[in-house]
């Protein structure tokens, strides 16, 4: 079995791998940039504002957006800050309210406690500050592809969005997790109502297959961007006209109520 330590290295070296695939595939690239317009669609001058990212290790944020703050768990040379995001309340290395928003792409089904994190991220957030994140959507044509197709377990049977059992930031996961908090459990959202405006909350979808098509950051499919490009336009609409039946991912917008 294998060592915390070592599990820490192995997910340390895959990080950089799948950094280097990414940049490699341009469709994935495109996908992540349409995700970043859609995402950020509501703050037009978010190149003037201060943005954390959390979980940057793979994400190319930084290539779309340079001003903001990258941190990590994993320590990679490349980060602003390396830090467990569960401990971001009593983060020194940023003020508390002085952040204007914070973003994450499928980060949120990797951590151990969720709502622990959602939590201490209104420390940090100023009085009416954003905190985006994007996760898996479960229709009924992703559902059976994350399911069966997909390395991450989907575990609906939950009692509480925690995991159990943690070996690495990137080893443990479970993709069911915030769907069932967004979607499925009011009650557990419910319990961030005292540091958000749970009212306010605004949830989006995006894309159907077009992601599965760049090959992910796994394989390289052979798609010309001339091909692509205009089937990710088609997809992405299929997504947000009936996304109970065709969406894969949606964004959640919380506001933070910016108390104390």
């Amino acid at each position: 079995m294998e060592t915390e330590s070592a599990l820490y290295e192995s997910d340390l070296a895959q990080t950089l791998a799948n950094r280097e695939r990414l940049s490699a595939n341009p469709n994935l690239m495109h996908w992540y940039g349409e995700l970043y317009k859609e995402m950020f669609r509501q703050e037009p001058d978010i190149a003037s504002k201060t943005v954390l990212e959390i979980g940057s290790g793979t994400s190319p944020l930084k290539r779309f957006l340079p001003n903001v703050i990258t941190s990590d768990v994993l320590k990679l040379d490349y980060l602003d800050i390396v830090f467990d995001c569960h401990e971001i309340g009593t983060l020194p290395d940023i003020a508390d309210r002085s952040v204007d928003v914070i973003t994450m792409t499928n980060v949120l089904h990797h951590l151990k406690d969720p709502l622990t994190f959602l939590r201490g991220a209104t420390r940090k957030l100023a009085k009416g500050g954003r905190l985006y994140a994007t996760e898996p959507y479960l229709s009924w044509l992703s559902y059976p592809m994350y399911k069966l197709l997909h390395h991450e377990p989907v575990d609906l049977s939950i009692h509480r969005p925690v995991l159990d059992k943690v070996q690495g930031p990137l080893s443990t996961s479970n993709q069911a997790m915030p769907h069932m908090i967004f979607f499925q459990r009011p009650d557990w959202l419910a319990e961030l109502a005292d540091c958000y405006s749970v009212d306010k909350t605004r949830i989006s979808y995006f894309t159907s297959l077009s992601y599965m098509a760049t090959g992910g950051i796994s394989k390289k499919f052979p798609v010309p961007g001339w091909a692509y490009k205009p089937y990710f336009k088609i997809d992405k609409a299929m997504s947000r006209t009936l996304p109970k039946l065709f969406a894969s991912f949606f964004t959640v917008c919380l506001v933070s109520k910016g108390e104390a």
